[in-house]
């Protein structure tokens, strides 16, 4: 699949812990506005086994490749030259490469990518053909800061290997279970129609969590439970029985909580005033909502909760104070939206890693029956709530590359042969 326009390699001698050269693996895509997430899941009579997982990042500067195999350990030398700078299409190229030699006589038999927006008609991962990559296009204007960074994987994989399978997994599927009262805006009707409605995100993270919440808690499974999605994009979700009944993010991924860049809530009437009052033109604007507000902004100091936690600033105190004072209110507007809360469950870097924060919110929220097992929640145990809490509470990692893999399978599954 090299191709002679494909970057300059390093020696892969460096390269251990190969995976059985005669395994077959599905390929998972996770493309953001700089980086590329990836992983490789083997494929056998078990089931899917995580071969490797990593990421280039610093796409449209210097790339920057990181990679790690099955055992956790790190695997060194770069698929291309270190002074090197390649479009999409070209790192594509040389992260196929690289999984091939790993892959030895097996093969990259399907992709699966994260796609964050399908529209109100899918429901379900599905089969990427031409007329479903240029529907996908078609929705760009409204999420335009992601949707076009999850199709130019879709689109350099097509070239490279035009036969090869690949399935899109929505981040908006998950949610379509949300009332229809719900997904409404106060908006002309027309401009509902035209797709101003409120869609969610993060769906493949609350569908994995929903997957293996029976493990933990099959109270919490069957019931009422909230998830706290807290990353550099954060959100959360109502569920329940498994399902979606409510969500912070609405539009775009640019409501609801204080995320790393982005202001989560906030008031239209504000916006109006910065452009009539301040003169911002709409892509300074959307430049600044993207990049330049949430953490971030509050602090003037970081994107990054570990450097506001570890600050002594009043500023990146102030930061932080508001991230637990939205996750609080959102809490108990997704509390009334399931009538009622069963479980509590934290995810995603900072939901998984930051004690302070689940400790915080735990405190403030506990009105609505969560009792805090502070040692628990210090050790970082799986359940961080006492054994007597009404509201069980819980830190179950995400698995976002996991999800798209079992669905790309299974769509594999329901392919003719002759496909394949």
């Amino acid at each position: 699949m090299s191709g002679s326009g494909a970057p300059p390699r390093q020696d892969r001698s460096e390269l251990a812990h190969k995976a059985d050269p005669s395994q077959d693996v599905v390929l998972v895509v996770n493309a953001g506005s700089s980086s590329i997430k990836f992983a490789v899941y083997g494929v056998g009579g078990d089931g899917l086994d995580r071969l490797t997982h990593g990421e280039i990042d610093g796409i449209g500067t210097l790339p920057r490749f990181h990679a790690r195999d099955a055992s956790g350990a790190e695997i060194t030398g770069l698929p291309w030259a270190k002074d090197s700078n390649f479009s999409v299409h070209k790192l594509i190229e040389a992260l196929i490469e690289w999984i091939e030699q790993r892959c030895g006589r097996g093969r990259i038999m399907a992709a699966g990518h994260r796609v964050v927006l399908g529209g109100l008609e899918h429901t379900a991962p599905v089969l990427i053909n031409a007329g479903l990559l240029e529907r996908l296009r078609e929705l760009i204007p409204l999420a335009p800061m992601h949707q076009p960074r999850n199709l130019e994987p879709i689109e350099a994989l097509a070239k490279l290997n035009p036969k090869m399978p690949q399935v899109a997994c929505f981040d908006t599927a998950f949610h379509r279970t949300i009332p229809e009262i719900a997904q409404l805006y106060g908006l002309p009707r027309k401009l509902t129609e035209a797709g101003a409605r409120r869609y969610g995100f993060h769906g493949l993270s609350y569908e994995y969590i929903a997957s293996v919440l029976p493990r933990f808690d099959e109270r919490a499974a069957g019931g009422r439970t909230a998830v706290a999605h807290l990353g550099n994009g954060a959100s959360m979700c109502a569920l329940v029985g498994g399902r979606s009944v409510a969500t912070t993010m609405g539009f775009s991924p640019l409501s609801g909580l204080l995320m790393g860049t982005r202001p989560g809530e906030i008031d239209p009437g504000l916006l109006l005033w910065l452009m009539q009052a301040k003169g911002m033109a709409v892509e300074a604007i959307e430049a600044m909502l993207y990049h330049e507000c949430g953490l971030k902004g509050v602090s003037g100091i970081s994107s990054d909760m570990r450097d506001l936690l570890a600050s002594d600033d009043a500023h990146a105190r102030q930061a932080v104070d508001l991230f637990i004072y939205r996750i609080c209110w959102e809490l108990g507007s997704l509390a009334a939206a399931a009538e009622g809360l069963d479980a509590l469950i934290f995810t995603a870097g900072i939901g998984e890693n930051a004690s302070s924060v689940r400790e915080a919110v735990c405190r403030q929220s506990a009105w609505l029956g969560i009792e805090l097992d502070a040692a628990a929640n210090a050790r970082g145990e799986q359940r961080i709530s006492t054994i007597a809490s009404p509201v069980s509470v819980w830190v179950i990692p995400t698995d976002e590359e996991r999800m798209i893999a079992i669905h790309t399978l299974a769509i594999l599954k329901e392919l003719p042969k002759t496909i394949l």
